[in-house]
């Protein structure tokens, strides 16, 4: 596959998984309604506390509830329906409402052709029972038409297809005769003729898909405790390029996550199972098969990433505490409260990618403890303490087992806080709080709130900016913490102007862009999707606009420079001084590295050495701060002239995991200009097709003096020098 066509897929599948976002967003006031009603409907709920004379029949609480009850089994019973209007929404490039409209006609005329293919072929009798030989939880009632049990996929197929036409026919123009039914009015009627074609593929496709779907859920299912670990790992790990939510759907929503028979009812999909329970007055303690796909979130979205949160605040520098406090208590409470834990996942995210992974092993590892330890608690949406409320406590000890989930709460909360701060100092992590430049560190005042207030379209202009202009938009969406966009060409964003409106980050993947916000994301983004929309209908505006950005973009490369002179400006004096060759062999410049990374000097200058033998010798006086533990192929000192350099041996050595590699040194130790760190078998790591280069880099930072690197040469190994300053 071309890369043009892997950037079409992945911005296609983006936008897609978008789309799922509207509906799964109903969820909490659904839940919470169904959550409330049928938690205090529940006689032995209501006999537990003694609360028969407010809550029993014929209470005016009673009947609210019952009413609250009914409503959110009702959204969560028609979830099909609502997912093919969401999808259609978030597909439809222009003219929306059109599209949803179209969605839900079509809905209905897909399962209907279904229905009457049932009854041709047998499987509806005259009298409106079923067949002997239909399977058991193959035919359900959809909005009223009993037709194939598709769930959700029913209706995310259904938005798929009425997008795709409505895309492609919105504008359709007919002979005169025939105009009134042109442009949008043409949708509908091509969707109707469309899904009558649809309804009768869905009947001869489906059951097979229906089994296909059945044996991959049995197939995780009856990989236990692994498939278990498998889908929490998998849910996070997919956070970074928000496509979590086209995961987990499908086994909340369809028979990838079980059936079960609640009150005589085939339900499937492990929410829809929990909530079928959760309504019923017969069920005495919530299927663990369900909830192991939902209640492995708690531990660390309640507990470790809070506990994260705290160790970056401890290990930040002192002068830098008061500030980044208040922004990381915030992203904690979110984190803790409403189980939106991206604030916090993105910070290191970014920093440290291998702190991620090992989050995501860690939540992997939550699954199975809620699944080995039978607790069973649900979620809508995101497990914080509201859901742990409603679906845990008020439900009891006995259905839940939620009691069990507190020690788990104190060790996950105990591991995060251990391992995030051990990590943050080992590696001196660049976390909030810790940067060299305390500038970056910022809180909104008072000032800066009313200044938005009498100008809100300045952030979506300076957005705008950082994008590339409106000719560079294509589509404008988010989730529940990014701002999510379509752009003609990535190359012409700007993320220093986007940090400027409060951007946490950046994730590019061909042309699908995420500019990472937060939970007020919403507000972002409607305020720039009108400022948007005023720009294309107003030239004038537009053309002003796109002068604004040619003057900001002249600006910002102004003030690069300005910054450039500063740092060097600002660079700390230091006496005369040289380095001298880490390895013997032949010195080039670091812009002939092996390595981009490198080659761009992205950590700082440097030079690089093709060496003749495996010995690696200390360049310049100090001490070891760092040596990879488990590879030794990178060794840090803190020079006694007050800078840092980094030894990296070798191109993607860290694969072989230390083998070949013998360390002579360790973190803390002092040593001498010429002191041996590192042995490396050369051969050894030649014959792995690898490229055994000494890389040796002066990381930046205000005390680095300006070095003078001298290559093109023979070096002989802590004589010869290559940098002098």
């Amino acid at each position: 596959m071309s890369k043009n066509k892997e950037r079409g897929v992945f911005a296609v599948i983006q936008k897609i998984g978008r789309s799922f976002f509207l509906p799964v967003s109903i969820l909490p006031i659904a839940g919470l309604l169904l959550g409330l009603g049928a938690s205090f409907t529940n006689a032995k709920t209501i006999e537990a506390y003694n609360l028969q004379g407010v809550l029993g029949d014929g209470t005016i609480l009673n009947g609210l509830l019952i009413i609250m009850s009914q409503v959110g089994s009702t959204i969560f019973g028609n979830l099909p329906l609502i997912f093919a209007m969401a999808v259609a929404l978030g597909m439809a490039k222009n003219e929306k409402a059109v599209s949803v409209l179209s969605s839900g006609v079509s809905f209905f005329v897909m399962h209907s052709t279904i229905n009457a293919m049932l009854k041709l072929t047998g499987q509806i009798m005259p009298d409106g029972s079923l067949s002997s030989t239909v399977l058991d939880g193959a035919i359900a009632n959809v909005c009223g038409i009993d037709s194939l049990q598709m769930g959700v996929f029913g209706g995310i197929v259904v938005g798929l297809v009425t997008a795709g036409l409505h895309n492609r026919f919105y504008k359709q123009q007919l002979p005169a005769a025939l105009s009134f039914f042109a442009g949008v009015r043409f949708v509908p009627i091509i969707s109707v003729i469309a899904h009558i074609a649809v309804g009768v593929a869905a009947f001869a496709v489906w059951p097979v898909i229906q089994k296909g779907i059945f044996a991959v859920g049995n197939v995780v299912m009856g990989s236990g405790y692994f498939g278990t670990f498998v889908f929490g790992f998998m849910e996070r790990a997919l956070i970074p390029f928000g496509l979590h939510h086209v995961f987990y759907i499908p086994f909340w929503q369809t028979g990838l996550g079980g059936t079960a028979v609640v009150d005589g009812v085939t339900v499937a999909g492990a929410q829809n199972i929990f909530f079928a329970e959760l309504a019923s007055p017969n069920v005495a303690k919530f299927s663990v098969e369900a909830c192991r796909f939902m209640t492995g979130k708690y531990p660390f979205m309640m507990a470790g990433l809070p506990a994260a949160a705290y160790a970056m605040y401890t290990v930040a520098k002192p002068e830098n505490k008061k500030v980044v406090g208040g922004l990381l208590v915030s992203a904690a409470l979110t984190s803790f409260l409403t189980g939106i834990t991206e604030p916090i996942e993105f910070t290191f995210l970014f920093i440290a990618p291998a702190l991620f992974v090992v989050h995501c092993v860690f939540a992997g590892l939550a699954f199975v403890l809620m699944h080995l330890l039978d607790i069973c608690i649900g979620t809508t949406f995101s497990c914080g303490l509201i859901d742990f409320t409603l679906y845990g406590l008020l439900q009891g000890q006995a259905k839940t087992n939620w009691l069990m989930i507190l020690p788990v709460f104190a060790g996950y909360a105990a591991l995060y806080y251990v391992v995030f701060r051990s990590v943050i100092l080992k590696f001196n992590l660049a976390t909030p709080g810790r940067e060299e430049n305390a500038d970056e560190i910022k809180l909104y005042t008072k000032e800066d709130f009313k200044n938005k207030s009498e100008n809100k379209d300045s952030v979506s202009a300076m957005i705008l900016q950082g994008l590339g202009g409106l000719e560079n938009i294509i589509d404008i969406d988010c989730c529940a913490t990014r701002l999510r966009l379509t752009l003609s060409d990535t190359s012409s964003i700007k993320e220093s102007i986007l940090k400027k409106t409060g951007s946490k980050g950046v994730i590019k993947k061909g042309n699908g862009i995420q500019v990472i916000y937060g939970p007020h994301v919403s507000i972002i983004k409607s305020e720039f999707e009108e400022y948007v929309q005023h720009l294309s209908a107003d030239p004038e505006a537009a053309k002003r606009a796109e002068a604004e950005r040619k003057a900001a973009l002249k600006q910002e490369d102004k003030e690069g420079s300005t910054n450039q002179e500063s740092k060097k400006a600002g660079k700390k004096a230091a006496e005369s001084g040289v380095l001298k060759a880490a390895a013997t062999g032949t010195v080039i410049p670091m812009e002939e590295a092996k390595d981009e990374a490198f080659a761009c000097c992205m950590m700082g200058n440097g030079v690089v050495i093709c060496p003749e033998d495996g010995k690696v010798v200390a360049p310049a006086d100090g001490e070891v701060t760092v040596l990879m533990e488990g590879t030794n192929h990178a060794v840090g000192i803190h020079t006694s002239a007050g800078f840092d350099i980094l030894i990296h041996i070798g191109i993607d050595t860290v694969h072989m995991k230390g083998e070949g590699f013998k360390a002579l040194v360790a973190p803390g130790q002092k040593v001498k200009e010429g002191d041996t760190l590192v042995e490396f078998d050369k051969d050894l790591v030649c014959s792995r097709g690898l490229c055994p280069d000494v890389i040796v880099i002066s990381l930046d930072n205000p005390n680095l003096p300006e070095i003078s690197y001298e290559t093109g040469m023979k070096a002989k190994a802590g004589e010869t020098v290559v940098g002098r300053w």
